[in-house]
């Protein structure tokens, strides 16, 4: 990546870090290792709702993701929307909801944060997600940096390579080293996918930098026929984990219901992705 001028500085690249970065998420038995060989050619699924919209919903979706071999659960607290008048996160009551699941399952769980204000409330969340809206957000990145929680950040709809590896290195600037970026897809002129994902942006971030890359192929496609295909061409291009929304009645779903699969088909996406790993093996 020639335009990239401040490379050999910037302390995500592969010039002042030559090994992949391998982030762990939670502890014990239920220890999640993402990046590297812990990851080759079976992606780190993190699966579950957009939003936490029940305790019941979430500890249902839980068992369920778990049970098809989902490393993580993810769900939604607080949810930055695009209108002011959308579903905007139960948030603390939501955040709640999110680690009862955790408590039933041993799952790990993700949840975005959108304010540094509320980081005693993510406590016991174990990865923090940066959403696309929040990836130029310096002053939270900064605060995440002087933690020391794994943060995900996904890139903006328009990011560059640059920008979005910029955006990690405000956290690790800060003394933070558990970074990992998530493809999401980006803003094109197609406008029959809700984005257009950048699989290219895989090979790309894991070539110059050492941070591990994720796929979000539900946010990407914005359609749930799609979810499946976009996870499988997502791994095969060597991403280290995938983000799936997961609802057990996505037609009701308070938030992204259209792009969300349902348990039955996560199942199946998962045996999908077992084969692939053995037939990229042979």
């Amino acid at each position: 990546m020639e335009d990239l001028r401040y490379r050999e500085k910037l302390l995500c690249s592969r010039e002042l870090h030559p090994e992949d970065s391998i982030i762990e998420v939670g502890e014990g038995i239920g220890c999640v290792r993402i990046g590297g060989r812990y990851t080759a050619g079976v992606p780190a699924v993190i699966a579950g709702p957009c939003s936490v919209e029940s305790e019941s919903q979430i500890i249902e979706i839980a068992e369920a993701v778990k049970a098809a071999g989902a490393a993580m659960l993810r769900g939604g607290a607080y949810k930055p929307r695009t209108s002011p008048y959308d579903f905007q996160g139960l948030e603390a009551e939501g955040l709640r909801m999110l680690l009862k699941a955790k408590a039933e399952t041993g799952l790990p769980v993700v949840s975005e944060i959108v304010d540094a204000g509320n980081l005693d409330l993510f406590a016991d969340v174990d990865v923090l997600q940066v959403g696309a809206r929040n990836m130029q957000n310096y002053a939270l990145l900064k605060a995440l940096g002087r933690t020391d929680k794994p943060v995900l950040i996904k890139r903006g709809n328009a990011a560059t390579y640059q920008e979005f590896l910029t955006a990690a290195e405000y956290v690790l600037s800060e003394g933070n080293p558990n970074v990992m970026l998530c493809e999401r897809g980006i803003r094109t002129f197609e406008t029959y996918t809700r984005n257009t994902l950048d699989i290219s942006a895989i090979p790309v971030l894991k070539g110059i930098g050492h941070l591990p890359v994720l796929a979000d192929p539900s946010h990407a496609g914005g359609r749930r026929e799609l979810v499946s295909s976009l996870a499988l061409a997502a791994a095969a291009a060597g991403a280290d984990g995938l983000m799936i929304e997961v609802h057990n009645k996505p037609e009701e779903a308070l938030s992204d219901g259209r792009q969300s699969v349902t348990p039955a088909e996560f199942a199946k996406l998962m045996s999908r992705l077992r084969r692939l790993k053995m037939d990229i093996e042979e």
